[in-house]
């Protein structure tokens, strides 16, 4: 009876130190129960996007939104400052009064935005060497005054025009070749009269 008794505990024994064996070889990193679920924010090969995506990704557009300022508009180019306007008008031969060709010249002006801020006008009168000095003042005068009168019909106060005339005394180009010859192109570019639109001074003091 003693001897089955001590038989029995060697066996119970045995099948606890063996239990206890293989519990001692189990990797304590491994946890108790395979069945447990991964953490929350773990990634697994099913996501199909690496691990830190997300996260390059929303360092990239706070880069972008870092960069580029919606809210900040591109500052107006500057107005360049005004300039006095300045204009050559052409005569014919013997002529006084203003042809279409100069007409349109002088509604080039008027359309000019520097006429309208309201600055003097002056006109100078101009002539080839064609006739005697005093003739080829009063022909410049006409020609002044001409051009004058388009101005004044188009609305441009009187008060801001000046007319001054100069005759042959300032030539832009020969009215005779070196051999005593007429020289007519150089005739037609002197009978003329020339125009500049000052600034007011207001604007003027300004520059």
């Amino acid at each position: 009876m003693v001897s089955q008794w001590n038989s029995r505990a060697r066996r119970i024994g045995a099948a606890t130190l063996l239990c206890l064996g293989m519990a001692a070889c189990q990797p304590a990193s491994m946890p108790a129960n395979d069945t447990a679920e991964p953490p929350a924010n773990a990634r697994t090969v099913e996501d199909g996007s690496p691990p830190g995506n997300d996260q390059v990704e929303g360092n990239m557009e706070e880069a972008t939104k870092s960069i580029i300022r919606p809210d900040i508009e591109p500052s107006p180019t500057p107005t360049p400052p005004a300039k006095p306007a300045e204009m050559t008008v052409g005569f014919p031969a013997k002529g006084y009064d203003v042809d279409p060709a100069g007409m349109a010249r002088l509604d080039e002006l008027i359309a000019d935005p520097v006429l309208r801020l309201g600055g003097p006008i002056t006109i100078w009168g101009h002539s080839d060497s064609s006739g005697s000095d005093a003739a080829n003042l009063l022909s410049s005068r006409r020609r002044a005054e001409a051009a004058r009168d388009y101005l004044l019909k188009k609305g441009v106060p009187a008060d801001r025009i000046s007319v001054i005339a100069l005759g042959e005394a300032r030539p832009v180009a020969p009215n005779r070749n070196l051999d005593g010859s007429d020289d007519p192109e150089g005739r037609a570019k002197n009978r003329r009269i020339e125009i500049k639109v000052g600034l007011p001074d207001a604007v003027a003091s300004t520059d």
